[in-house]
């Protein structure tokens, strides 16, 4: 949205928004009270009269265009009829469009057609013919649809929050001392949080973060630097290092919308903040830890609409892929996904779980915390902290009918035998372990405690999974690698010979790393008979993963290997996220 710097209610609108208020009274576009609820918006806000108007349904556009030509004598364009050059748009750059509210549209000869809303500024002409060397011909166009076309065409959101640095540079903001943060003054941190430029860089970073398909945000205090990144793909990224004298005010603003205190800074808080990006709703999972210089912040970002629910579109070998789905099919047993934090077992849980969900049966999961909402679940947050732990909501479960179970976790043993259980009674259930391979989980269920003959009669499927960049396509090239490395990497001979191996240079499309999205790599290891009598009989992991590799499974690393033929990954990432 639209902004700028913070007024007074007195001076809330400028000139020109002054001026387009007495034009549409004028003309009868709109009625005294809602220009007076509009202008309230703005002062709350700090959006521009002609956005909110539009935005917020007082006015259509046209009306607001149709009194901004007449007054300034310059010709109307309804941009949805546009069809934008994008060497025109290149000709402006993206924080001088942004800041003026303009777009190149088109170039004929030496005249640039560009679209703005606020004609008001009469050195607008000139900046632009400094700029691009051409005549300027004017086209008033609504800001709103403006706004739209500016954020499609150009990649502001960077160049805005180059804006908001600056402008905390120059804010006057006393801070307190170190000695006196104990008896910080709340009242005033409150006051300090409210500056427009605070407020609207936090909101930037939010919007910046969510645009780039980050999974986190990382606010970090340091003794002489603030610093905060993004994780895109896996990796963290550094966006920028804001004035070391705003951390209080910018953590405090992240605290106030996460609901959280702000006058406690010696414990670790968590909250959550609700925020509308267009059409979705996007929410941040918050969490604080005080650290030696202040408090440090992570965002945990879920947001519904790029959660992939098709198991088909993960990357499964159709072998793995035909094994999972069978498992998930079975009205009974457990079926087991292992990995690392950040691998996406619960994505493939909840997948699962979507692939079953159906009118005639009862699902429930007990979840820690509930990252999605899934119409159709019944999802319960564990709090142990009041007693209600995986166990006890397990416990629960039972006595409510259900015929699916989705644990978060089995971290001990009360937990695991309950859920072998309930898949030993006629329940399917799902769950996660932290092991590294497949064959380990078994070990890891024995090693817990839970009888052997338990685990082998329970079991049905196990999954470890590891998540690795894919390629940019737009920079992918061929490469080679030394003698030693593809020695290291235990790539079978017949193999080498018929791979081609790829990276990406790096380019504008993924910001200079060469990578672009994430693939999942799979080892899937279903419960044969051989497997079962072999678990009976107290076989190592390293025995049931040979049987298993001997049945058909594919290994972490033979999954990676072929998404290395195929193109998709590169050999790096394949080595750092597995083992021979």
């Amino acid at each position: 949205m639209p902004a700028r710097t913070a007024k007074s209610p007195a001076e809330a609108l400028t000139s020109a928004e002054k001026r387009l208020a007495e034009l549409l009274l004028q003309g009868g576009r709109i009625s005294l009270s809602d220009l007076e609820a509009a202008q309230g918006e703005c002062e709350k806000t700090g959006a521009r009269l002609g956005y909110l108007l539009v935005a917020n349904g007082y006015l259509s556009e046209a009306d607001v265009t149709a009194a901004i030509s007449t007054e300034y004598h310059l010709p109307a364009v309804d941009l949805t009829e546009v069809e934008v050059d994008e060497r025109a748009v290149a000709m402006v750059p993206a924080d001088f469009a942004s800041k003026h509210s303009l777009l190149p549209i088109k170039r004929s000869g030496r005249t640039l057609t560009v679209a703005l809303s606020d004609p008001s500024d009469p050195t607008l002409i000139d900046v632009l013919k400094f700029i691009t060397r051409l005549d300027i011909e004017l086209l008033v166009a609504g800001e709103y649809s403006l706004r739209s076309l500016i954020e499609k065409h150009y990649d502001v959101t960077t160049a805005k929050l180059g804006e908001l640095l600056d402008e905390l540079e120059e804010l006057e903001i006393e801070l307190v001392e170190e000695e006196e943060e104990e008896h910080i003054n709340t009242a005033q941190l409150r006051a300090q949080v409210e500056d427009a430029p605070v407020v609207r860089l936090i909101n930037g970073v939010l919007t910046d973060a969510v645009k780039r398909g980050a999974s986190d945000i990382h606010i970090e205090p340091y003794e002489k630097q603030l610093r905060v990144r993004y994780r895109v793909d896996g990796a963290l990224q550094e966006i920028m290092l804001p004035p070391t004298r705003m951390q209080a005010a910018l953590i405090s603003r992240v605290k106030i919308l996460a609901d959280l205190n702000i006058a406690e800074r010696r414990i670790p808080q968590d909250g959550r903040i609700k925020m509308k990006l267009g059409s979705r709703v996007i929410d941040f999972r918050v969490s604080t830890l005080p650290t030696l210089f202040g408090e440090k912040i992570v965002l945990r970002i879920l947001d519904k609409s790029n959660l992939t629910l098709d198991l088909e579109r993960f990357g499964m070998e159709p072998r793995a892929e035909q094994d999972m789905l069978q498992a998930i099919a079975n009205p009974y047993g457990m079926v087991l996904v292992t990995g690392p934090t950040g691998s996406g077992k619960t994505t493939t849980l909840y997948s699962a779980l979507t692939r079953i969900n159906t009118d005639e049966v009862n699902i429930m999961t007990a979840e820690d915390p509930v990252e999605y909402n899934l119409s159709g679940i019944n999802q319960v947050q564990v709090r142990p902290e009041i007693g209600l732990t995986f166990a006890a909501a397990l416990r629960a479960f039972l006595r409510q009918d259900p015929n699916i179970i989705m644990v978060g976790e089995i971290r001990d043993l009360e937990t695991g035998g309950i859920a072998v259980k309930a898949a030993l009674t006629g329940h399917l259930v799902l769950s996660t372990l932290h092991t590294n391979d497949a064959a380990s989980t078994i070990t890891r269920m024995v090693d817990m405690g839970i009888e052997p003959f338990n685990v082998a009669a329970a079991v049905n499927l196990i999954t470890a999974q590891r998540l690795v960049r894919k390629i940019c396509t737009n920079c992918k090239t061929e490469t080679a690698y030394p003698p030693e490395v593809l020695a290291a990497a235990c790539i079978p001979e017949e193999l080498l010979r018929e791979i081609t191996f790829f990276k990406g240079e790096g380019c504008d499309a993924c910001g200079g790393s060469g990578y672009g999205g994430r693939q999942g790599l799979y080892e899937v290891m279903r419960m044969s008979r051989t497997l079962r009598r072999m678990v009976l009989q107290g076989a190592s992991a390293d025995e049931l993963k040979t049987e298993a590799i001997g049945d058909g499974m594919l290994t972490l690393r033979d999954d990676g290997l072929l998404k290395v033929k195929r193109g998709v990954t590169t050999l790096d990432e394949v080595l750092k996220e597995t083992a021979v």
